[in-house]
């Protein structure tokens, strides 16, 4: 009788320290800003120097490295999964061609930029000739792949390598490039932030879903919500880089050049400029997290994997910073 109350007596006391999912995402959430913030004190305290956004931008270069190859990773798993992927072969050469293309996709825009500029030319030309080599595999063995298969490798590497070198691009801004970061990730937290809020607080009155078919918990009410969030984020971004370096004035504490704003529009007030592209970028957040549910639908999964406990996998938490990128490169090299 004691070997059997000592048999479940530690099963019980396993089951007091498990953490709750709550507490995973929460503890996931802190990591996640704790290194989003040294990434920042990196970029704002090293200093530039000769090359374009300086060396300490690396530290972010090296998680939208990450980002790149892991999301990758999920994605192409993610069809493996798929009850829907009859006839959507994809062979091992395409998978490595894939991947290869993912992993030199940040490092070599960030080279080229840092010493000549010209680092989006690079990622087109490298892109390009990748999905010929995705064609020629496909091609020349054509048993082990499929024409789907070969679009989705393309779209894996536009989705993941692409984007992320964009996020890159905005990284290495000659002008405001501490404010285009602050704002991708701002914009989005605030994104999710304003939906859940209002949309928990208001669904009731008005409950008409936003994508039923795709996420049946989002609302339209939780979408303004989201929107009026994304608008705040970029306030709060305008306001930050206000007080720490001016607009278009001398910068108040010791950091890289980056840390004022220097707005090149006349047409639009800087606090204006903010605003308009916190809007667009909210909005491009919002299609974005919808499309990675369609895509999450269309494959059969939960999520796209399980490496950010409580939070499911890179993509699950970059799918939104992914689409704002090419909103946040245009805007500051446009209106600000």
């Amino acid at each position: 009788m004691e070997q059997e109350v000592q048999g479940v007596q530690p099963t019980a006391n396993e089951n007091k320290k498990k953490l709750t999912p709550l507490q995973m995402r929460v503890i996931t959430a802190v990591c996640y800003v704790a290194v989003w913030i040294a990434m920042c004190a990196l970029k704002w305290c090293v200093p530039q120097g000769n090359v374009a956004g300086g060396w300490g931008s690396i530290g972010f270069d090296l998680v939208f490295t990450a980002v790149s190859v892991i999301g990758t990773f999920e994605f192409l798993r993610a069809i493996d999964r798929s009850e829907s992927g009859i006839n959507c072969k994809i062979s091992f050469p395409q998978r490595a061609i894939t991947i290869a293309f993912s992993a030199m996709a940040v490092p070599l825009f960030t080279l080229v930029e840092m010493a000549m500029e010209g680092g989006l030319l690079a990622i087109a030309c490298a892109f390009t000739v990748y999905v010929m080599f995705l064609a020629a595999t496909s091609v020349f063995d054509h048993k082990k792949s499929s024409v789907k298969g070969t679009i989705y490798c393309v779209f894996c590497m536009l989705y993941c390598g692409v984007l992320s070198s964009i996020l890159s691009a905005i990284n290495h801004l000659d002008g405001n490039s501490m404010a285009a970061i602050l704002l991708v990730f701002m914009v989005p937290v605030l994104t999710d932030t304003g939906a859940f809020i209002v949309g928990s607080s208001l669904k009731k009155f008005v409950p008409m879903k936003l994508a039923p078919q795709l996420s049946p918990n989002k609302t339209v009410i939780g979408a303004v919500g989201g929107l009026i969030g994304g608008v705040i984020g970029a306030i709060v971004v305008y306001y930050m880089m206000y007080l720490l370096g001016g607009v278009n004035g001398t910068i108040f504490f010791t950091g890289y050049n980056g840390v004022g704003l220097t707005v090149k529009s006349e047409t639009f007030p800087a606090l204006l400029s903010f605003v308009l592209v916190g809007l667009a970028t909210s909005i491009m957040a919002q299609i974005g997290d919808l499309f990675e549910s369609a895509i999450k639908r269309e494959c059969g999964v939960k999520d796209m994997g399980k490496i950010l406990p409580g939070h499911g996998g890179v993509l699950d938490r970059f799918d939104s910073m992914l689409y704002c990128s090419v909103v946040v490169f245009i805007s500051f090299g446009t209106i600000i």
